[in-house]
């Protein structure tokens, strides 16, 4: 039994990315859903589509390269964890490398990166860091 969908999910992200795979499937949640948009949004995958089956349902996640096929993601970090929980105010958001990267994190207001928490003052729980 997987206890962190999340970071299984991004594990099978990293692991696809590094060795040069077009697709992934992870397994659907509407956390991974929102985790998944945001990866779109910041253009580290080319796309994703929720597929739908019987049980839980699974996202196919398109993963992006360069010219040179080098991944668009880097590095993948999970931050916040079942056993070790780490929440941030609004003032204490981390920069992922410096703002070259994205922090994700879960707040009242639903699951935003990290500018997105600083602009509309909410501060919760760091989910992780790509860039």
């Amino acid at each position: 039994m997987i206890t962190d969908l999340v970071a299984n999910a991004l594990t099978m992200i990293r692991n696809a990315s590094l060795r040069g795979k077009e697709t992934v499937n992870i397994p659907a949640s509407s956390m991974l859903k929102e985790i998944i948009r945001i990866f779109k949004e910041e253009n580290f995958i080319k796309d994703f589509r929720v597929l739908e089956d019987d049980r839980q349902g699974s996202i196919r996640v398109y993963l992006k390269y360069t010219k040179n096929d080098e991944s668009a993601i880097s590095h993948i970090k999970r931050i916040s964890k079942p056993g070790l929980r780490i929440y941030k105010g609004k003032e204490e958001i981390p920069n992922a490398l410096g703002g070259l990267g994205v922090t994700i994190l879960t707040t009242s207001r639903g699951i935003l990166t990290d500018k997105e928490a600083k602009a509309k003052g909410v501060g919760g729980e760091i989910i992780c860091q790509i860039w």
